[in-house]
């Protein structure tokens, strides 16, 4: 199980101090919402921020794209030092081309489902992404409560994955806390975005591993 922090819950008056925090006690990925208050109500960062804490962190750079037209955005996300760039399905007319054109910008490519998007309507494309971010909340706000019903999801393309014998990873995103964390490993999550959780404890290296305990069912 890795963690993925996400930025939108960092104090942005101390972006990289916040980062190198989360960075210092051992967090895997940096997770990164881009946001252009069209497909979802709010506008957050794009690659010149990104860019700005890459120089400084050294962690899988996880950018989760919320918007309208993601492929003009992908080359200078790539030269902003990206590692993973995810694009939600809702959103993609031609999801194959938008994927291999992130695979030719030399970065790992996913999909996002939102909570309602069934996860078999990307059956056709999963042999071709490195990762699958489902979303346990509705895009474009920080600190919404989990919807349960995406467990289900999560052990649905866990089959899928394993039916194929592909190497994908499933990433979750949204309401992610020390209750629920373990359901979400124990049902075939790899990969856990935590905003509030993390970034919104006063000590960040205990709310880290905290999570880590309460993965564990410790």
């Amino acid at each position: 199980m890795k963690l993925a922090p996400s930025v939108l819950s960092a104090d942005f008056a101390r972006l990289l101090e916040s980062c190198k925090k989360v960075e210092e006690a051992g967090c895997e990925y940096l997770h990164l919402d881009v946001m252009d208050g069209h497909f979802v109500p709010n506008i957050t960062f794009g690659a010149p921020i990104i860019k700005s804490i890459r120089k400084e962190i050294d962690m899988i750079f996880d950018a989760h794209l919320m918007i309208s037209d993601p492929d003009k955005f992908i080359p200078d996300l790539a030269k902003a030092g990206c590692d993973i760039i995810t694009v939600h399905q809702e959103t993609c007319i031609h999801l194959h081309r938008t994927i291999q054109n992130i695979k030719a910008n030399n970065m790992k490519a996913g999909v996002v489902l939102n909570p309602a998007t069934p996860v078999d309507t990307i059956k056709h494309i999963l042999p071709d992404v490195d990762m699958v971010l489902l979303m346990s909340v509705n895009p474009g706000f920080g600190g919404q409560k989990f919807i349960p019903e995406v467990l289900n999801k999560v052990k649905e393309l866990k089959r899928m994955i394993e039916e194929k014998n592909l190497e994908v990873l499933i990433e979750v995103d949204g309401g992610v806390n020390s209750s629920n964390i373990k359901s979400l490993v124990d049902s075939g999550a790899d990969v856990l975005v935590a905003g509030s959780a993390i970034f919104g404890m006063d000590d960040i290296n205990k709310a880290v591993q905290d999570l880590r305990n309460a993965a564990l069912g410790r």
